[in-house]
């Protein structure tokens, strides 16, 4: 729309390879929380902890990196991002029934509304979003389908 303009607000974290994800999710809880997001929309911050553990643990273990966690908030959609120094992109795959891990993509796919990764300069950045409690979706308005 010409002449719009969007209003957001950010926040940015870093998390070395030795710290703890529970880190994370306190950090984004507590921005969560600021928001109203935990008495309006309890299922979507659960839902949101969540992405935040898996993607942070996903650039701790399988990037061996550092992550750097982005939450950005606009007046439809929670985005929360993770870079890590890993050039290699996930992809939801189909963990085995005795395997422990594994399904940290499958579980972001499940609980965003979308989802995305890219390659960006020294490594990549994944990209999960959740709308906000009050924008619901106009009919026709679908949320893109996952990449």
């Amino acid at each position: 729309m010409e002449g719009s303009s969007l209003r957001a607000v950010g926040w940015a974290r870093s998390l070395p390879l030795n710290s703890e994800v529970k880190a994370a999710r306190d950090w984004a809880r507590e921005h969560l929380e600021a928001r109203g997001w935990t008495s309006t929309a309890p299922q979507t911050v659960d839902a949101v902890l969540l992405t935040v553990s898996e993607l942070v643990t996903n650039a701790h273990r399988h990037a061996r990196s550092s992550a750097q966690l982005v939450m950005m908030c606009d007046d439809r959609c929670l985005h929360v991002s993770v870079h890590d120094r890993s050039g290699d992109l996930p992809v939801p795959r189909a963990a085995g029934t005795e395997s422990l891990g594994g399904r940290g993509m499958l579980l972001v796919d499940a609980m965003a509304d979308t989802w995305e990764s890219h390659p960006c300069p020294h490594g990549k950045s994944v990209s999960a979003c959740f709308r906000a409690p009050d924008a619901g979706t106009p009919e026709g308005d679908a949320p893109a389908p996952h990449q």
